[in-house]
């Protein structure tokens, strides 16, 4: 081989070589240019509801429904808001699945008809006796004094008496 045609080979390895490197570089450079496609999951979030219990500073303290789209502040104004309630605190308790909750009470000096009905052995006719009871004697002062409430008994008070309470 001659000396010119080591020159050629030489110089064609050589501008094979920069065309190569060249190419890669250019690649590179195109490829952090692009701009980078992320694609979230579109799986749909879990429809939202169930029971919210509204107590405190309410008339009428309870487990309400809800679905998604309700509002906190809806859920509220259905338990009948109270003039002396702290709307600026409000406590939201997510339970565990499976965790034991206690049996909701029923506040008899300030529970609607409707409400007391939920109560076992308590009709219409002696829910509503609670209530006129309540209104013409004042306020309950412990559990006890439904007893003086016509159709009340011993033994209707033992199968409440887990489920309500009193209030000032």
């Amino acid at each position: 081989m001659s000396r010119a045609d080591r020159f050629y080979l030489f110089i064609t390895v050589f501008l094979l070589a920069a065309a190569i490197a060249g190419g890669v570089m250019l690649a590179v450079q195109h490829s952090r240019n692009q701009p980078v496609e992320i694609v979230l999951s579109q799986t749909e979030p879990p429809e939202q509801s169930g029971e919210l219990y509204i107590g405190g500073a309410v008339a009428n303290p309870g487990i309400y429904p809800w679905q998604e789209g309700d509002t906190i502040q809806a859920l509220i104004l259905d338990a009948g808001v109270e003039p002396d309630a702290d709307l600026s605190h409000i406590e939201v308790y997510v339970p565990r699945e499976g965790e034991e909750q206690s049996p909701q009470k029923i506040d008899i000096n300030r529970a609607e008809p409707w409400l007391l009905e939920a109560l076992p052995g308590i009709g219409e006719v002696t829910a509503q006796a609670i209530v006129d009871y309540r209104d013409e004697n004042g306020s309950f002062k412990r559990i006890e004094d439904l007893l003086q409430v016509k159709g009340i008994g011993e033994g209707t008070l033992a199968k409440i008496k887990d489920y309500i309470t009193v209030s000032d």
